[in-house]
């Protein structure tokens, strides 16, 4: 018994969760306190400077229009973003961030196939921004750290693995941050761009995002009260169950959560806002028992929160991959943003 996981298999068993959810404590006090430890954990967040915003292009399409712009999220970080407009009158519109998970970029949330491989992730259910301007929203794409046009360059003597997050995430540790932390805050500082644009409502945000981008979703409405719907898919689930005894990528890890909190506790934070978890039943790294037992926490927070209705479980028929059919009619029960009378394109 000479391996790691003897000696750490216990031990996420018997983690203290010192914060975990109890219902008869007082609520607002817990939260208080929960905020706090995971505002420590994220790490030191970046100091806030102009965004400096800078509209590329605008280009028209049949059902949208799409504007392509970037911020500056930090000094010496640039964002590229897409924002597609429906074609409808309904402006301004709520709008959905999406977030694509670990992939060769946003071009994925958009349904535009550039690599070896995309078509098929696309497939899977992920081009998020097609799916909400259809279902008659706005949708904000943004470049995660990390990937597609944010993804790292330096030369290839410095690289020896092929691991996207890598490098920069044990950057992150170095400086005192966590990649969790630098991108809850560039979708932050997103939504203040959002304000530039008066096409939407920036009292109704809400985020989305698959396995990667459904983490980021999460931890970002926990850390940021202006998103007001969250669905994050393929992602939420105990952490011993998950990132705990299967191989993740790092960006997923912050240091001593666990002495803490586990995932469910986290939401929390997020109520008493419209909360959907998606997952798939043959997920095979974010198994379904493991995303049960973290909706049930997230269940009864809910219904000390008083509002048990407004979360729900969305489970899918399949692996590791977002379920437009099965989510998008949850979203709309909980968010109440589509009139019954209007129109979807």
């Amino acid at each position: 018994m000479f391996a790691p996981e003897y000696c750490h298999a216990p031990l996420l068993d018997a983690a203290p969760r010192a914060l975990a959810f109890d219902p008869g404590a007082d609520f607002a006090g817990w939260r208080a306190e929960l905020g706090s430890i995971l505002r420590r954990l994220v790490g030191v967040m970046p100091e806030p400077v102009s965004l400096d915003l800078r509209v590329e292009y605008t280009l028209e399409h049949e059902e949208y229009i799409e504007r392509r712009f970037l911020f500056t999220t930090e000094t010496h970080a640039d964002v590229p973003c897409h924002l597609l407009i429906p074609k409808t009158k309904r402006a301004p519109y709520p709008v959905v961030i999406g977030l694509q998970g670990h992939s060769t970029g946003m071009h994925i949330s958009l349904g535009r196939p550039k690599y070896d491989g995309d078509a098929e992730s696309i497939a899977g259910g992920r081009a998020i921004a097609l799916q909400t301007v259809r279902e008659g929203y706005a949708a904000l794409v943004l470049e995660q750290r990390c990937f597609g046009e944010r993804e790292d360059r330096r030369p290839p003597e410095r690289r020896s693995l092929h691991n996207r997050c890598h490098h920069a995430t044990m950057t992150a540790l170095l400086l005192g941050r966590t990649m969790i932390g630098e991108r809850a805050w560039d979708v932050s500082r997103a939504i203040d761009a959002l304000a530039a644009f008066p096409e939407v409502d920036v009292e109704r945000i809400a985020c989305m995002g698959n396995s990667g981008g459904g983490t980021t979703t999460f931890y970002a409405a926990c850390l940021d009260p202006r998103i007001r719907v969250v669905m994050p898919s393929c992602s939420v689930c105990t952490y011993k169950d998950s990132i705990g005894r299967i191989d993740h990528c790092h960006d997923n890890y912050l240091h001593g959560a666990l002495r803490y909190f586990d995932m469910g506790d986290l939401a929390g934070l997020i109520a008493p806002r419209p909360l959907v978890v998606v997952c798939g039943d043959e997920d095979t790294i974010f198994p379904l028992h493991g995303v049960q037992e973290s909706y049930e926490t997230i269940q009864r927070i809910y219904e000390k929160a008083g509002t048990p209705d407004n979360c729900r479980l969305v489970v899918g028929h399949g692996g590791h991959r977002f379920y437009p059919d099965d989510a998008w009619p949850a979203f709309h029960e909980l968010s109440g943003w589509l009139p019954e009378d209007t129109p979807l394109l």
